[in-house]
């Protein structure tokens, strides 16, 4: 798997345009890098740039970007509404795809190490990349006092930075180098003034109001200020884990405090990119709460950009704003040949795909089958009684379709990388226990992708049952070819685990463990399979 780290800096430039482009340029141009967001505020005077590439391609796009800003940016002259400490306020890694956190610790050291050598300028560590005591962990710990109290801040041990001179450089202030999680810049639009949106934002903020008042909101950052080129006032807010406080709660609790000040909202806007999850935490809250029913992706984003107003300042499209829209596609996966191509694929004269793929398709195939009859019952005058009905069973078909398609590489994926793995060279001691470890992770995976399809598939049955007893009696019959590939997916999935226990050591307890399961839910499997066949029998029997 290709190693994506995310890199997002900050800069102190967001009216002058020359100087927006040439940073930008300067990304653009790194090898191995794919900038996907430039986001100025001429408010905040700030833009942030988002790119993505393997950890030593973010870290030279990095350093290109910050040359480029150290030619052209004055922090002397500088004025915004948003706090800074640097021309380079501030610069996060991120990890994506592929990538544990340690590894962008070590691109946020080795950038924090090359941009003080060259550049001769302070840098400090924040984030899980810190070093130095509690006081300097976050962002608005290190960035207190901001550009102004930077020369004085320098003076003291306690400040001094992780790289670089203690010296005051007017030109360029200070940088701060770290890592974190996707942190999404939120502001909420308010229709009232600066200090309104700062009384909102002390109240949900978590620091609160300062020691001994906390705010309502773990995980979030914030403060108010007002937006020229809009014409309206922003609760500002940082939520730096959006599982601890996702998007919707943030919203929704500042439209209580505005109510409260009968002040309006506005909608909101997201500054960069945001994880799809984020917008789908959102969606299943508005689904839930107004009692919708939506199936596909994109109408679930759709639904979250339109209750949170996201497209109020400017317009939100999901396929430029949603970073796993904007990620490289992985080259040539199974599900993304044409049903001829697959076909012939596993027909070719190589050992995959091969019976784990086709179980997926399979599985996929059965669950897709049992939604499309789900779907050919639900919203028709006829069967209005069987609302509830279908809202419960039609997304547990749908989704045990969606995620299931993934599974038909991930089986491909698994052996290659068990045949990969066996291939390496033993000619040494540690050559060969480099080998036997990435033997056994790779025969672990080989076993763990059957199981994970064998499972979703046979986890699918209620629903199936369900919607076989109610269903469109026109789509009998495909009730009944979806019932077979579910049962053959499941028996499929299983025979693959099998096989792959013969490598196990024979001491290891999954030898055995696993095979009185399979048994148990191959049986499973056939046994709800005859059940919705003979549901279908009677249903059709009773129609004739």
């Amino acid at each position: 798997m290709q190693k994506i780290v995310e890199c997002v800096p900050n800069f102190s430039e967001g009216r002058n345009k020359t100087i927006i482009d040439a940073i930008a340029e300067a990304i653009r141009s790194t090898q191995g890098v794919t900038l996907l967001d430039v986001d100025p505020g001429p408010s905040t005077n700030r833009t942030v740039y988002t790119f993505v590439g393997d950890p030593d391609a973010v870290i030279e796009g990095a350093l290109n970007a910050a040359r480029v800003a150290y030619q052209l940016i004055d922090m002397a002259k500088h004025t915004g509404e948003h706090p800074r400490l640097g021309a380079m306020d501030v610069c996060p890694f991120v990890p994506v795809r592929g990538v544990e956190p340690e590894e962008c610790v070590f691109c946020a050291t080795r950038l924090a190490e090359k941009l003080s050598a060259e550049l001769k300028v302070p840098v400090y560590l924040y984030g899980s990349a810190a070093r130095r005591g509690k006081h300097r962990v976050t962002v608005p710990q290190i960035r207190a006092g901001e550009y102004e109290a930077l020369s004085e801040k320098l003076e003291k041990p306690e400040w001094e930075p992780d790289y670089g001179p203690r010296t005051f450089v007017s030109q360029w202030g200070a940088t701060m180098v770290g890592v974190r999680p996707f942190l999404l810049a939120y502001n909420i639009n308010i229709l009232g003034t600066k200090e309104q949106a700062h009384r909102i934002a002390l109240n949900i903020r978590e620091q609160g109001r300062g020691a001994g008042q906390p705010g309502r909101l773990k995980a979030v950052q914030g403060m108010g200020w007002w937006l020229d080129e809009a014409n309206l006032a922003q609760v500002s807010l940082n939520i730096t884990n959006h599982k601890i406080t996702p998007l919707h709660v943030a919203f929704n609790e500042v439209v209580k405090e505005s109510e409260e000040l009968r002040v309006g909202v506005a909608g909101s806007e997201l500054v960069g990119l945001v994880p799809l999850e984020a917008l789908l935490q959102a969606a299943d809250f508005f689904m839930q709460k107004e009692g919708l029913m939506i199936l596909e992706e994109d109408q679930k984003v759709r639904l979250a950009v339109s209750r949170l107003g996201l497209s109020s300042i400017s317009p939100f499209d999901p396929k430029e704003r949603v970073i796993e829209y904007r990620l490289p596609v992985p080259a040539a996966p199974l599900t993304a040949l044409s049903l001829r191509g697959f076909v012939e694929a596993v027909g070719a004269r190589t050992p995959a795909p091969g019976g784990g793929s086709v179980s997926a398709l399979l599985g996929s195939l059965g669950s897709g089958l049992a939604t499309m009859c789900g779907l050919m019952t639900f919203g028709r005058k006829q069967w209005d009684h069987l609302d509830q009905t279908m809202r419960k069973i039609l997304p547990e078909t749908h989704d045990a379709m969606k995620s299931l398609i993934p599974m038909i590489d991930s089986d491909s994926d698994a052996f290659n990388q068990y045949m990969a793995a066996s291939k390496m060279p033993k000619s040494s001691t540690e050559e060969a226990a480099a080998r036997d470890r990435a033997l056994t992770a790779a025969l672990d995976r080989a076993i763990q992708v059957p199981l994970d399809v064998a499972n979703l598939a046979n986890n699918t049955w209620p629903a199936v049952i369900e919607t076989a007893k109610v269903c469109n009696i026109q789509t009998a019959s495909d009730m009944q070819v979806a019932a077979r590939c579910l049962e053959a997916s499941v028996a499929g999935a299983w025979s693959n685990v099998l096989i792959n226990l013969g490598s196990l050591s024979p001491n290891d307890q999954r030898r055995t463990s696993l095979k009185l399961l399979a048994a148990d839910e191959m049986k499973k499997a056939a046994d709800n399979c005859k059940l919705v066949l003979d549901i279908m029998q009677e249903r059709m029997e009773t129609t004739q």
